[in-house]
C-alpha cells in the first residue's frame, strides 16, 4: 500500500528553546500560525490528490508540538482525530523535543490517536548538546523514548551530523545509543548554516566551521551502514529542497545538496564495487543489472562512480536495466563471472568494510 503524507506545519510554537541552527521560519518556508480551520483545510486540499487505496499519514512538522498550549494541541488534534475515525487517514505523527515528554502528554495524544512520535535527539554527546543550545540532556533522550514505546506509539528519531564541537565518532557513538533504543525511524540531516541562527553568528565569527559535503557523505555512509544492517528505515537522509532551502538563500554555508540522499549510497555501491574488484584481483569491466530506480546510484552524481573506476582502477563500469527487485543487483565482471546480491548482503559487508 501506498503512504502518503500529509504535512502540517506548526512553526516554531511551543518551542522553549532557540538551537544555535534553528530558524524554523526559514526551514518550513511558514511564518504565520496554525489553526484546526487551516489543518481541516489543508487535510482536505491533499485529499483530493491522494489515491483511494493509499495509507494516509496527517504529519505535524515544524516545532515542538507537545510544548504548544494543550488546548491548541487539542484544537489542532480533534481535526486529524476525526478523519482516522471516519478510517480516511491511519496515522497522526508529531515532532517534538525529548523534554516535552510525560506520561500525562502521552496519554492524551492517545486519546486523540496519535500513533508515531519523532524525536528531535540531534546528538547523544553531551558537549555536542550544551554547545548547539539544546537545553537537554542525554538521559532525557532515554527517558522520553522508553516511555513512548511503553504507550505503544511508534518512535521516530531525528540526528544531526556536523553541529559544533561534533565529530565522526560522535556521529557514530549517538548512531550506536539510537540502534540500543530500537527506533521505528531514523531521519539524519546534515547540519546546514540558515540564515538568522545562532550558527551563521558563529560562523561570521569563524568560532564554527561546518562539515564539507565530502566529509557529511563519509560519515553519513558509515550511519547508514549501521541502521540498515540492524534493519532500521532511514525515512530520510538531508533536508527537503524548497524555494528558500538551498544555498544563496535560507542557506549560508554548510554541506548542502538537493539529492545528498543519492549522493551517499552512490559512495556505498562505489565502495562495495570497489571491494568486489578488490576479491577479484584482476577485472577489466563491469556491468550491473539492475532495476532503472537504481542506475544513477551506480553510475554516481555526475557520472563520478563510472569515471571513479575508469581513472582510478582501469575499468569501464556500466548499468544494464533490468526487470528486476529494487533491492537485488545482478553484477557481471568481464561478461563471465556473475554475482547475484542483493542490499542487505551489501551493507553488511560495508559494515564490515567500514569497521564498525
Amino acid at each position: 500500500m501506498k503512504k502518503r503524507i500529509i504535512p502540517i506545519f506548526v512553526p516554531h510554537r511551543g518551542c522553549p528553546h532557540d538551537c544555535i541552527f534553528c530558524n524554523q521560519k526559514k526551514i518550513t518556508g511558514v511564518s504565520t500560525d496554525m489553526t484546526s480551520d487551516d489543518v481541516r483545510n489543508i487535510v482536505e486540499e491533499y485529499l483530493t490528490t491522494i489515491d483511494k487505496d493509499a495509507s494516509v499519514e496527517i504529519a505535524f512538522f515544524g516545532g515542538s508540538f507537545t510544548a504548544i498550549d494543550e488546548d491548541i494541541q487539542k484544537s489542532l488534534l480533534s481535526v486529524a482525530k476525526e478523519y482516522v475515525d471516519k478510517g480516511v487517514v491511519q496515522d497522526i505523527r508529531m515532532s517534538t523535543r525529548p523534554d516535552c515528554i510525560s506520561q500525562d502528554i502521552l496519554t492524551m495524544l492517545k486519546e486523540y490517536k496519535t500513533s508515531i512520535i519523532e524525536l528531535g535527539v540531534q546528538s547523544l554527546d553531551e558537549d555536542v548538546l550544551r554547545e548547539s543550545i539544546r537545553g537537554h540532556h542525554t538521559d532525557e533522550v532515554f527517558e522520553s523514548a522508553k516511555l513512548i514505546k511503553d504507550n505503544g506509539i511508534q518512535l521516530g528519531l531525528q540526528m544531526m551530523v556536523g553541529l559544533p564541537s561534533d565529530t565522526e565518532e560522535k556521529c557514530i557513538k549517538t548512531a550506536r545509543e539510537f540502534i540500543k533504543l530500537a527506533p521505528d525511524c531514523v531521519r539524519i540531516y546534515p547540519t546546514l548554516v540558515v540564515k538568522e541562527t545562532g550558527l551563521e553568528n558563529l560562523l561570521s565569527k569563524k568560532e564554527y566551521n561546518p562539515f564539507t559535503l565530502d566529509e557529511s557523505i563519509q560519515i553519513v555512509k558509515k550511519l547508514l551502514a549501521m541502521y540498515y544492517v540492524n534493519n532500521i528505515n532511514v525515512i530520510r537522509v538531508g533536508l527537503q529542497a524548497t524555494d528558500d532551502i538551498q544555498l544563496g538563500k535560507a542557506i549560508v554555508d554548510g554541506p548542502y545538496h538537493p539529492a545528498f540522499r543519492e549522493l551517499v549510497e552512490g559512495e556505498m555501491i562505489k565502495d562495495y564495487l570497489k571491494s568486489v574488484v578488490i576479491d577479484f584481483k584482476t577485472v577489466d569491466s563491469i556491468v550491473v543489472k539492475t532495476n532503472k530506480k537504481n542506475v544513477s546510484k551506480i553510475i554516481g552524481n555526475k557520472k563520478c562512480n563510472s569515471l571513479y573506476m575508469k581513472n582510478e582502477l582501469g575499468i569501464t563500469l556500466k548499468t544494464q536495466e533490468e526487470d528486476i527487485d529494487i533491492d537485488r543487483l545482478e553484477i557481471v565482471l568481464d561478461n563471465q563471472k556473475n554475482i547475484n546480491v542483493d542490499m542487505k548482503d551489501i551493507y553488511k559487508r560495508l559494515y564490515n568494510i567500514y569497521n564498525l
